[in-house]
């Protein structure tokens, strides 16, 4: 007989009311790690949250497989407690892995799947094993079951895409869960032919994300350029000085050189946007014209953002009638657009016009009454044709509403001036 015969081991029973002793308490402790971990873990797309504790049947065939010598009440397994982190990115995946090294103390760090060939199937996830925080563990773990184990209290945090957690949810009842796995070449095949979609999904919905974090880049330097200048013509900068290089406004510190290749829709918008952040408006110009050619008329919406840009670029170069038709080709297309009501409205505050600019205002803001930047123009170009009741009544409807700018509190003194001269002057 081997002397393993007579090694002390664990009474499933025995295992099992400890198991249910400490339950409670680590319900408690992964609710208050998990709170804990969202105010950590910060990414653009918000991830999900899961926890669980392992179920005891699972708990004991791990520690079957282990094999331990008789030792505390309740040998603990490393991932008897887990949380999932699931991120709609695969870029997310290594900001929150950072983010929890940086927070927590680390036991250990593993990649799931970094390692498998691209013929093989099973899912791909980051698991990092963290201790349990001195003061969680401390406040929740009740003292009648500290006794029943000797180690550091681990929590297994896996963190993945959603696609991956899809795969890892099916995968856990085809292959994890069942009597066997599947041997035959076929059902292999397929099982690496799924896996291997989804991963391609991920990858493709990065590059999305990708596409959009550029555009979204390249329009915020646009945007801002663009009410930059307006400011300046149209005196929103109440103080601004006469002698201004218009174009010196948006030559941006981007290069000339375009990261974007031309091909589809997409790259030449992409293309033109640079090219006009960068200063080249006649490029710019070229390829937004390009564009108009080649999209196909019954998409009138993507024809009124494309006209819009246009007409921002013709405004760069102080090409106002130019811009103004683009603008107003881009309402023909899509009469939901404010945005584009709102910039002919500029356009005739830039031209001294201000009656008609009210009107383009206010008609921007039938469509979109929480626009509080047409209201501070309105209240501007009111300011302008000395009706000072009405500006400050717009002024105070585009502070109401979120407007929070050193040029709106110095048009509200200006205003307050006038409205005082105004009140002596008439009593």
């Amino acid at each position: 007989m081997s002397t393993a015969d007579h090694r002390p081991f664990y009474s499933k029973s025995a295992l099992k009311c400890s198991y249910d002793s400490c339950k409670p308490s680590f319900v408690r402790v992964l609710d208050a790690l998990q709170r804990e971990l969202k105010k950590k873990v910060s990414c653009v797309s918000v991830p999900a949250f899961k926890y669980r504790i392992k179920g005891f049947k699972s708990y004991y065939k791990k520690l079957l497989k282990q094999q331990p010598a008789q030792g505390p009440a309740f040998p603990l397994v490393t991932d008897i407690l887990g949380i999932r982190i699931i991120c709609p990115f695969l870029e997310d995946i290594q900001i929150v892995e950072k983010q929890i090294c940086d927070n927590f103390q680390i036991y250990e760090i593993e990649r799931k799947g970094a390692g498998r060939a691209f013929s093989e199937f099973g899912y791909e996830s980051v698991h990092i094993l963290i201790y349990i925080p001195r003061d969680i563990h401390n406040e929740i773990i009740s003292p009648d079951i500290q006794h029943l184990f000797e180690e550091p209290l681990l929590c297994e945090i896996q963190i993945r895409t959603i696609l991956q957690d899809a795969w890892a949810e099916v995968e856990h009842e085809l292959v994890y869960k069942a009597e066997f796995s599947p041997f035959s070449e076929p059902l292999k095949r397929k099982l690496a032919a799924v896996n291997a979609m989804l991963g391609l999904g991920d990858v493709i919905f990065q590059e999305i994300r990708d596409y959009q974090n550029k555009l979204n880049c390249e329009l915020a330097r646009r945007r801002e350029t663009f009410y930059e200048q307006a400011d300046i013509l149209s005196a929103g900068k109440l103080d601004a000085g006469s002698e201004i290089d218009n174009n010196s406004l948006l030559l941006k510190s981007m290069g000339t050189t375009s990261p974007y290749e031309e091909g589809t829709v997409d790259d030449m918008l992409l293309e033109a946007l640079h090219a006009h952040n960068s200063g080249n408006l006649d490029a710019a110009i070229t390829i937004y014209t390009r564009i108009l050619r080649l999209t196909d008329p019954s998409h009138s919406v993507v024809l009124s953002v494309i006209y819009k840009h246009r007409g921002m670029a013709y405004f760069a170069k102080n090409e106002y009638e130019k811009a103004k038709a683009d603008f107003l080709l881009s309402v023909e297309k899509d009469s939901n657009n404010y945005m584009s009501l709102y910039y002919v409205g500029i356009i005739y505050s830039v031209l001294n016009d201000e009656e008609n600019a009210l009107i383009y205002f206010d008609r921007s803001l039938e469509k979109n009454a929480y626009n509080y930047h047409a209201y501070y123009r309105k209240a501007l170009a009111l300011f302008r044709l000395n009706r000072f009741k009405e500006a400050i009544e717009d002024l105070n409807t585009a502070c109401d509403l979120g407007l929070k700018d050193n040029e709106a509190e110095r048009l509200r003194e200006l205003l307050n001036i006038k409205l005082d001269i105004h009140t002596d002057t008439t009593t």
